[in-house]
């Protein structure tokens, strides 16, 4: 399992913290400059990429135990992984949104990850990717995961003019392959969210987020572009 600001424990790898060369503060903080618009940025090491996902606690609390999604997760569903830290704090609202209370950072197999976007469809048409809205259906009918790009956020979960995070949508086979195979580790990030709720409301930054570990993943996947800026 890869370390981050969130998980310092002996023995793992530790991802360096990345700076805007510009401003020489954490990239998380003033990082419009240096943002590509649709690069996907993530804590990673060698082997693991992070996501986070946010559940009630009925659902997050077993997972954590067990280390994998378990019953009342229901593997029928799509379930929605996310690499932003930022996009997440925005989505679940620094984790105060119902049944988004518990917000956890997932470490998954970069071969996992990597085989999602190679069995994605996006979710909904774009002529850059496809050729006709029938060609685009056609690809969602035949495909288990979907990718979706929204505005990322900073960490007070404003807006970053020209840059989009990635959200990846698993259903079906893709599902049962993330919770059976690619996971490898489930952390409770929750501590980390109130900080920075703490810190946007009284206008301070924080010492440290998970943003500030976040970079360009390398991908080699440009496929139907899905991944193109």
């Amino acid at each position: 399992m890869m370390s981050s600001v969130v998980d310092r424990r002996a023995g793992h790898h530790q991802v360096s913290r990345s700076r805007c060369v510009s401003s020489r503060l954490p990239r998380c903080l003033v990082c419009e400059p240096c943002m590509d618009s649709r690069a996907v940025r993530a804590i990673f090491d060698d082997a693991t990429i992070r996501v986070y996902q946010a559940y009630p606690a009925e659902i997050a609390i077993p997972a954590l135990r067990h280390g994998r999604f378990v019953a009342p997760f229901k593997m029928e569903r799509m379930t929605w992984i996310k690499p932003s830290f930022n996009w997440m704090m925005y989505r679940c609202g620094y984790a105060t949104k119902p049944g988004q209370d518990v917000v956890l950072g997932i470490d998954i197999t970069r071969e996992g990850f990597e085989w999602a976007l190679r069995n994605a469809a996006l979710s909904h048409f774009t002529p850059a990717a496809y050729d006709s809205p029938e060609v685009w259906r056609a690809a969602v009918d035949q495909t288990p995961v979907r990718i979706q790009w929204d505005p990322e956020r900073d960490w007070r979960l404003n807006p970053i003019a020209g840059v989009r995070s990635l959200q990846v949508g698993l259903s079906a086979d893709a599902v049962s392959r993330y919770v059976n195979r690619w996971i490898v580790g489930i952390a409770d990030i929750n501590s980390v969210g109130r900080l920075a709720a703490q810190a946007a409301a009284s206008g301070a930054a924080p010492p440290a987020l998970p943003c500030d570990d976040e970079r360009s993943y390398p991908l080699a996947i440009r496929a139907s572009g899905l991944l193109q800026p």
